[in-house]
Protein backbone atom coordinates (compact mmCIF):
# COMPACT_ATOMS: atom_id res chain seq x y z
CA UNK A 1 0.00 0.00 0.00
CA UNK A 2 1.19 3.55 -0.82
CA UNK A 3 -0.08 6.32 1.45
CA UNK A 4 0.19 10.08 0.92
CA UNK A 5 0.90 11.67 4.29
CA UNK A 6 -0.16 15.15 5.39
CA UNK A 7 3.13 16.61 4.07
CA UNK A 8 2.49 15.29 0.54
CA UNK A 9 5.11 12.53 0.70
CA UNK A 10 4.53 8.93 -0.35
CA UNK A 11 4.91 6.25 2.29
CA UNK A 12 4.74 2.47 1.81
CA UNK A 13 3.16 0.33 4.52
CA UNK A 14 3.00 -3.39 5.09
CA UNK A 15 -0.37 -5.06 5.82
CA UNK A 16 0.63 -5.31 9.51
CA UNK A 17 1.33 -1.56 9.68
CA UNK A 18 -2.03 -0.85 8.03
CA UNK A 19 -3.70 -2.86 10.79
CA UNK A 20 -1.72 -1.03 13.48
CA UNK A 21 -2.89 2.32 12.15
CA UNK A 22 -6.53 1.18 12.03
CA UNK A 23 -6.74 0.48 15.75
CA UNK A 24 -9.14 2.72 17.64
CA UNK A 25 -7.19 3.73 20.72
CA UNK A 26 -9.38 6.50 22.05
CA UNK A 27 -12.95 6.29 23.31
CA UNK A 28 -12.57 2.66 24.30
CA UNK A 29 -15.06 1.50 26.96
CA UNK A 30 -13.33 1.36 30.32
CA UNK A 31 -11.22 -1.76 30.44
CA UNK A 32 -12.67 -2.97 27.13
CA UNK A 33 -10.74 -4.67 24.34
CA UNK A 34 -8.93 -2.82 21.55
CA UNK A 35 -10.93 -2.75 18.28
CA UNK A 36 -10.42 -1.80 14.62
CA UNK A 37 -11.51 1.54 13.20
CA UNK A 38 -10.06 4.58 11.37
CA UNK A 39 -7.51 6.56 13.39
CA UNK A 40 -7.84 10.35 13.03
CA UNK A 41 -4.98 12.39 14.44
CA UNK A 42 -6.83 15.71 14.50
CA UNK A 43 -9.93 14.23 16.14
CA UNK A 44 -7.69 12.50 18.68
CA UNK A 45 -6.04 15.86 19.40
CA UNK A 46 -9.48 17.47 19.95
CA UNK A 47 -10.37 14.69 22.36
CA UNK A 48 -7.08 15.27 24.17
CA UNK A 49 -7.84 18.99 24.57
CA UNK A 50 -11.21 18.18 26.12
CA UNK A 51 -9.64 15.54 28.33
CA UNK A 52 -6.84 17.93 29.30
CA UNK A 53 -9.37 20.54 30.41
CA UNK A 54 -11.13 18.00 32.61
CA UNK A 55 -7.87 16.77 34.08
CA UNK A 56 -6.63 20.35 34.63
CA UNK A 57 -9.69 21.05 36.77
CA UNK A 58 -9.13 17.81 38.68
CA UNK A 59 -5.43 18.44 39.16
CA UNK A 60 -6.14 21.98 40.37
CA UNK A 61 -8.44 20.59 43.05
CA UNK A 62 -5.83 18.01 44.00
CA UNK A 63 -3.11 20.66 44.13
CA UNK A 64 -5.11 22.80 46.53
CA UNK A 65 -5.61 19.79 48.79
CA UNK A 66 -1.94 18.95 48.48
CA UNK A 67 -0.87 22.45 49.51
CA UNK A 68 -2.64 21.96 52.82
CA UNK A 69 -0.19 19.16 53.57
CA UNK A 70 2.92 20.78 52.15
CA UNK A 71 2.61 24.35 53.27
CA UNK A 72 4.72 27.06 51.66
CA UNK A 73 8.29 27.25 52.94
CA UNK A 74 11.69 28.39 51.72
CA UNK A 75 12.68 24.83 50.82
CA UNK A 76 9.81 24.41 48.38
CA UNK A 77 10.18 27.93 46.98
CA UNK A 78 13.86 27.33 46.22
CA UNK A 79 13.09 23.97 44.59
CA UNK A 80 10.38 25.58 42.49
CA UNK A 81 12.78 28.25 41.22
CA UNK A 82 15.38 25.61 40.40
CA UNK A 83 12.73 23.59 38.60
CA UNK A 84 11.84 26.64 36.48
CA UNK A 85 15.49 27.08 35.49
CA UNK A 86 15.90 23.37 34.82
CA UNK A 87 12.83 23.38 32.56
CA UNK A 88 14.01 26.51 30.75
CA UNK A 89 17.40 25.00 29.90
CA UNK A 90 15.81 21.81 28.54
CA UNK A 91 12.92 23.59 26.78
CA UNK A 92 14.31 23.10 23.23
CA UNK A 93 14.20 19.35 23.78
CA UNK A 94 10.84 19.36 25.57
CA UNK A 95 9.19 21.24 22.70
CA UNK A 96 10.41 18.73 20.11
CA UNK A 97 9.30 15.76 22.21
CA UNK A 98 5.88 17.34 22.89
CA UNK A 99 5.30 18.13 19.21
CA UNK A 100 5.89 14.51 18.29
CA UNK A 101 3.86 13.33 21.29
CA UNK A 102 0.77 15.22 20.09
CA UNK A 103 1.06 14.95 16.32
CA UNK A 104 2.68 11.60 15.54
CA UNK A 105 0.38 9.03 13.96
CA UNK A 106 2.24 6.32 15.85
CA UNK A 107 1.52 7.64 19.34
CA UNK A 108 -1.94 7.04 20.80
CA UNK A 109 -2.77 8.85 24.01
CA UNK A 110 -5.10 8.23 26.96
CA UNK A 111 -6.37 4.72 26.29
CA UNK A 112 -8.63 3.74 29.16
CA UNK A 113 -7.45 0.54 30.88
CA UNK A 114 -9.54 0.47 34.08
CA UNK A 115 -12.48 1.88 36.01
CA UNK A 116 -10.64 4.25 38.35
CA UNK A 117 -9.69 7.91 37.73
CA UNK A 118 -6.51 8.31 35.67
CA UNK A 119 -6.59 4.68 34.57
CA UNK A 120 -5.19 5.62 31.15
CA UNK A 121 -2.13 4.72 29.14
CA UNK A 122 -0.19 6.04 26.16
CA UNK A 123 0.77 3.65 23.38
CA UNK A 124 3.89 4.11 21.22
CA UNK A 125 3.95 2.02 18.05
CA UNK A 126 7.12 1.43 15.98
CA UNK A 127 7.17 3.94 13.09
CA UNK A 128 7.76 2.87 9.48
CA UNK A 129 8.12 -0.78 10.39
CA UNK A 130 7.62 -3.24 7.51
CA UNK A 131 8.40 -6.34 9.58
CA UNK A 132 5.28 -8.41 10.33
CA UNK A 133 6.87 -10.39 13.17
CA UNK A 134 5.52 -9.84 16.73
CA UNK A 135 7.30 -7.03 18.54
CA UNK A 136 8.69 -6.80 22.09
CA UNK A 137 6.52 -4.83 24.50
CA UNK A 138 7.64 -2.51 27.32
CA UNK A 139 5.16 -1.47 30.03
CA UNK A 140 6.55 1.68 31.63
CA UNK A 141 5.55 3.29 34.96
CA UNK A 142 6.62 6.91 35.38
CA UNK A 143 7.81 8.51 38.62
CA UNK A 144 6.85 11.75 40.33
CA UNK A 145 7.36 11.27 44.08
CA UNK A 146 3.95 9.52 44.27
CA UNK A 147 2.44 13.01 43.91
CA UNK A 148 3.10 14.50 40.46
CA UNK A 149 3.48 11.38 38.34
CA UNK A 150 2.06 11.50 34.81
CA UNK A 151 2.26 9.13 31.84
CA UNK A 152 3.55 11.92 29.58
CA UNK A 153 6.81 12.12 31.56
CA UNK A 154 7.97 9.02 29.63
CA UNK A 155 7.36 10.51 26.16
CA UNK A 156 11.06 10.72 25.29
CA UNK A 157 11.84 7.14 26.35
CA UNK A 158 8.70 5.85 24.63
CA UNK A 159 9.68 7.52 21.36
CA UNK A 160 13.23 6.21 21.63
CA UNK A 161 12.25 2.58 22.24
CA UNK A 162 9.65 2.67 19.46
CA UNK A 163 12.43 3.60 17.01
CA UNK A 164 13.95 0.20 17.83
CA UNK A 165 10.80 -1.71 16.77
CA UNK A 166 9.50 -1.99 20.35
CA UNK A 167 5.89 -1.35 21.37
CA UNK A 168 5.74 0.85 24.49
CA UNK A 169 2.84 1.48 26.86
CA UNK A 170 3.15 4.17 29.56
CA UNK A 171 0.72 3.80 32.45
CA UNK A 172 -0.91 6.66 34.31
CA UNK A 173 -2.24 6.03 37.82
CA UNK A 174 -3.79 7.82 40.77
CA UNK A 175 -1.37 10.02 42.70
CA UNK A 176 -1.65 11.41 46.22
CA UNK A 177 -3.97 12.90 47.44
CA UNK A 178 -6.30 11.32 44.88
CA UNK A 179 -5.10 7.93 46.06
CA UNK A 180 -2.61 6.37 48.46
CA UNK A 181 0.07 3.77 47.78
CA UNK A 182 -2.28 0.76 47.73
CA UNK A 183 -4.44 2.53 45.11
CA UNK A 184 -1.36 3.25 43.00
CA UNK A 185 -0.16 -0.36 43.12
CA UNK A 186 -3.67 -1.59 42.30
CA UNK A 187 -3.89 0.75 39.29
CA UNK A 188 -0.51 -0.39 37.97
CA UNK A 189 -1.42 -4.05 38.37
CA UNK A 190 -4.67 -3.41 36.49
CA UNK A 191 -2.75 -1.65 33.72
CA UNK A 192 -0.23 -4.49 33.39
CA UNK A 193 -3.07 -6.98 33.15
CA UNK A 194 -4.84 -4.92 30.50
CA UNK A 195 -1.72 -4.70 28.34
CA UNK A 196 -0.94 -8.41 28.69
CA UNK A 197 -4.48 -9.34 27.66
CA UNK A 198 -4.63 -7.00 24.65
CA UNK A 199 -1.13 -6.61 23.29
CA UNK A 200 -1.30 -9.45 20.75
CA UNK A 201 -4.05 -7.46 18.97
CA UNK A 202 -1.42 -4.81 18.24
CA UNK A 203 1.31 -7.08 17.00
CA UNK A 204 3.02 -7.54 20.37
CA UNK A 205 4.83 -10.71 21.37
CA UNK A 206 3.30 -12.12 24.58
CA UNK A 207 6.57 -13.96 25.25
CA UNK A 208 8.56 -10.73 25.25
CA UNK A 209 6.75 -8.40 27.62
CA UNK A 210 8.99 -6.24 29.82
CA UNK A 211 8.04 -4.15 32.85
CA UNK A 212 9.94 -0.94 33.63
CA UNK A 213 9.69 1.99 36.02
CA UNK A 214 11.58 5.09 37.08
CA UNK A 215 11.90 6.58 40.59
CA UNK A 216 8.53 6.25 42.37
CA UNK A 217 7.36 4.32 39.32
CA UNK A 218 10.17 1.80 39.84
CA UNK A 219 9.08 1.37 43.47
CA UNK A 220 5.40 0.94 42.56
CA UNK A 221 6.14 -1.45 39.69
CA UNK A 222 8.36 -3.50 42.01
CA UNK A 223 5.53 -3.62 44.56
CA UNK A 224 3.06 -4.79 41.91
CA UNK A 225 5.52 -7.42 40.65
CA UNK A 226 6.37 -8.83 44.09
CA UNK A 227 2.75 -8.88 45.27
CA UNK A 228 1.65 -10.58 42.05
CA UNK A 229 4.29 -13.28 42.53
CA UNK A 230 2.85 -13.91 46.00
CA UNK A 231 -0.67 -14.15 44.59
CA UNK A 232 0.48 -16.81 42.14
CA UNK A 233 1.54 -18.94 45.09
CA UNK A 234 -1.28 -18.34 47.55
CA UNK A 235 -4.26 -17.62 45.26
CA UNK A 236 -5.89 -19.27 42.26
CA UNK A 237 -3.60 -18.19 39.40
CA UNK A 238 -6.37 -18.90 36.88
CA UNK A 239 -8.21 -15.85 38.21
CA UNK A 240 -5.25 -13.50 37.78
CA UNK A 241 -5.19 -11.07 34.84
CA UNK A 242 -1.40 -11.43 34.53
CA UNK A 243 1.42 -13.51 35.99
CA UNK A 244 4.78 -12.18 37.08
CA UNK A 245 6.74 -15.14 35.67
CA UNK A 246 5.30 -14.43 32.21
CA UNK A 247 7.18 -11.12 32.09
CA UNK A 248 10.52 -11.44 30.35
CA UNK A 249 12.32 -8.94 32.63
CA UNK A 250 11.85 -5.97 34.94
CA UNK A 251 13.88 -2.76 34.51
CA UNK A 252 13.97 -0.62 37.69
CA UNK A 253 15.56 2.82 37.21
CA UNK A 254 16.60 5.05 40.13
CA UNK A 255 14.07 3.60 42.54
CA UNK A 256 13.79 3.20 46.31
CA UNK A 257 12.72 -0.17 47.70
CA UNK A 258 13.06 0.06 51.48
CA UNK A 259 10.65 2.75 52.67
CA UNK A 260 11.62 2.79 56.38
CA UNK A 261 15.17 3.67 55.30
CA UNK A 262 13.95 6.52 53.10
CA UNK A 263 11.61 8.43 55.43
CA UNK A 264 14.24 10.70 56.99
CA UNK A 265 16.01 11.26 53.66
CA UNK A 266 12.79 12.32 51.96
CA UNK A 267 11.94 14.59 54.89
CA UNK A 268 15.26 16.40 54.42
CA UNK A 269 14.59 16.67 50.68
CA UNK A 270 11.19 18.33 51.23
CA UNK A 271 8.85 15.35 51.08
CA UNK A 272 7.96 15.82 54.71
CA UNK A 273 7.57 12.87 57.02
CA UNK A 274 3.93 13.60 57.90
CA UNK A 275 2.88 13.76 54.26
CA UNK A 276 4.99 10.78 53.18
CA UNK A 277 3.32 8.66 55.85
CA UNK A 278 -0.07 9.78 54.56
CA UNK A 279 0.91 8.69 51.05
CA UNK A 280 2.08 5.33 52.40
CA UNK A 281 -0.96 4.80 54.65
CA UNK A 282 0.89 5.15 57.95
CA UNK A 283 4.18 4.02 59.42
CA UNK A 284 2.90 0.50 60.03
CA UNK A 285 2.35 0.07 56.26
CA UNK A 286 5.91 0.95 55.24
CA UNK A 287 7.19 -2.67 55.38
CA UNK A 288 4.14 -3.84 53.41
CA UNK A 289 5.14 -1.62 50.47
CA UNK A 290 8.89 -2.14 50.66
CA UNK A 291 9.88 -4.68 47.97
CA UNK A 292 13.28 -5.22 49.57
CA UNK A 293 11.70 -6.26 52.87
CA UNK A 294 8.98 -8.30 51.18
CA UNK A 295 11.41 -10.51 49.24
CA UNK A 296 13.43 -11.16 52.43
CA UNK A 297 10.39 -12.31 54.39
CA UNK A 298 10.05 -16.09 54.92
CA UNK A 299 6.56 -15.97 53.42
CA UNK A 300 7.98 -14.92 50.06
CA UNK A 301 10.40 -17.80 49.56
CA UNK A 302 7.95 -19.88 47.54
CA UNK A 303 7.27 -16.92 45.27
CA UNK A 304 10.91 -16.27 44.30
CA UNK A 305 10.83 -18.63 41.26
CA UNK A 306 7.91 -16.63 39.86
CA UNK A 307 9.99 -13.45 39.53
CA UNK A 308 11.41 -12.55 36.11
CA UNK A 309 15.00 -11.45 35.71
CA UNK A 310 15.50 -8.01 37.24
CA UNK A 311 17.86 -5.23 36.14
CA UNK A 312 18.47 -2.34 38.55
CA UNK A 313 19.87 0.90 37.12
CA UNK A 314 21.03 3.89 39.20
CA UNK A 315 23.29 6.95 38.94
CA UNK A 316 25.92 7.41 41.64
CA UNK A 317 25.24 11.19 41.84
CA UNK A 318 21.51 10.71 42.46
CA UNK A 319 20.47 12.92 45.39
CA UNK A 320 16.75 12.18 45.22
CA UNK A 321 17.26 8.48 45.99
CA UNK A 322 20.83 7.39 46.67
CA UNK A 323 22.19 4.56 44.55
CA UNK A 324 22.69 2.46 47.68
CA UNK A 325 18.93 1.79 47.53
CA UNK A 326 19.35 -0.20 44.32
CA UNK A 327 22.48 -1.92 45.61
CA UNK A 328 20.65 -3.07 48.76
CA UNK A 329 17.63 -4.29 46.78
CA UNK A 330 19.92 -6.16 44.41
CA UNK A 331 21.69 -7.81 47.31
CA UNK A 332 18.36 -8.82 48.84
CA UNK A 333 17.15 -10.35 45.58
CA UNK A 334 20.42 -12.18 45.08
CA UNK A 335 20.34 -13.58 48.63
CA UNK A 336 16.98 -15.29 47.99
CA UNK A 337 18.04 -16.72 44.65
CA UNK A 338 16.40 -14.27 42.24
CA UNK A 339 18.11 -13.42 38.95
CA UNK A 340 19.28 -9.80 39.28
CA UNK A 341 21.81 -7.43 37.75
CA UNK A 342 22.72 -4.05 39.26
CA UNK A 343 24.30 -1.41 37.02
CA UNK A 344 25.58 1.91 38.40
CA UNK A 345 26.35 4.95 36.24
CA UNK A 346 29.19 7.10 37.58
CA UNK A 347 28.29 10.76 38.06
CA UNK A 348 24.70 10.45 36.82
CA UNK A 349 21.86 12.21 38.65
CA UNK A 350 18.21 11.26 39.12
CA UNK A 351 17.18 12.74 35.76
CA UNK A 352 20.35 12.31 33.67
CA UNK A 353 19.48 8.76 32.65
CA UNK A 354 15.95 9.54 31.48
CA UNK A 355 16.25 13.11 30.15
CA UNK A 356 19.62 14.80 29.78
CA UNK A 357 21.52 11.82 28.34
CA UNK A 358 18.91 11.01 25.64
CA UNK A 359 18.71 14.71 24.70
CA UNK A 360 22.43 14.66 23.87
CA UNK A 361 21.69 12.49 20.86
CA UNK A 362 23.74 9.52 19.74
CA UNK A 363 24.38 6.57 22.05
CA UNK A 364 23.37 6.71 25.72
CA UNK A 365 24.30 4.10 28.29
CA UNK A 366 20.90 3.34 29.81
CA UNK A 367 19.27 2.70 26.44
CA UNK A 368 22.17 0.46 25.43
CA UNK A 369 21.76 -1.65 28.58
CA UNK A 370 17.96 -1.92 28.22
CA UNK A 371 18.15 -2.89 24.55
CA UNK A 372 20.84 -5.48 25.34
CA UNK A 373 18.28 -7.32 27.49
CA UNK A 374 15.32 -6.87 25.14
CA UNK A 375 17.29 -8.04 22.10
CA UNK A 376 19.35 -10.66 23.90
CA UNK A 377 20.48 -13.35 21.50
CA UNK A 378 19.49 -11.32 18.42
CA UNK A 379 22.75 -10.07 16.92
CA UNK A 380 21.02 -8.54 13.90
CA UNK A 381 18.73 -6.44 16.12
CA UNK A 382 21.67 -5.36 18.28
CA UNK A 383 23.60 -4.19 15.22
CA UNK A 384 20.57 -2.24 14.03
CA UNK A 385 20.11 -0.76 17.52
CA UNK A 386 23.61 0.68 17.40
CA UNK A 387 23.07 2.19 13.95
CA UNK A 388 19.76 3.78 15.00
CA UNK A 389 21.36 5.31 18.10
CA UNK A 390 24.30 6.64 16.11
CA UNK A 391 21.86 8.50 13.85
CA UNK A 392 19.89 10.02 16.75
CA UNK A 393 20.27 13.79 16.64
CA UNK A 394 20.91 16.17 19.51
CA UNK A 395 17.82 17.86 20.98
CA UNK A 396 19.49 20.39 23.33
CA UNK A 397 22.83 22.25 23.03
CA UNK A 398 25.52 20.86 25.33
CA UNK A 399 25.86 24.07 27.34
CA UNK A 400 22.16 23.96 28.25
CA UNK A 401 22.45 20.30 29.27
CA UNK A 402 25.36 21.13 31.57
CA UNK A 403 23.44 24.02 33.12
CA UNK A 404 20.37 21.79 33.62
CA UNK A 405 22.60 19.22 35.32
CA UNK A 406 23.87 21.89 37.73
CA UNK A 407 20.50 23.39 38.71
CA UNK A 408 18.44 20.17 38.74
CA UNK A 409 16.26 20.09 41.88
CA UNK A 410 16.13 16.30 41.61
Amino acid sequence: MVEINRHGHQRHRSPRMQKWQLRVLGGIPQGGPLRLDQQNSFREFQNDVQHAATETYLITQLALTLLRYLGIGSRWISKFLLLCLYTLFLMPGFLQVLFKYYFSNYIHRSIVYGMEPRNRLDLYMPPNCDDDSPKPVVIFVTGGAWIIGYKGWAALLGQQLAEHHIIVTCLDYRNFPQGSVSDMVADISTGIGYVCQNITNLGGDPNRVFLAGHSAGAHLAACALVKQAQKEVFEDSAKLSWRSHELKAFFAISGGYNLPNLVDHFDQRGLYRSMFLRVMEGEESLPLFSPELLVLSPAFQEAVPHLPSISLFHGTADCSIHHEASVAFGNALQSVGAKVTTILYAGKTHTDLLLQDPMQGGVDDLLVDILAVIHEGDDEAKAEDFMVMKRRRRLVPEIFLQLAHRVSPF
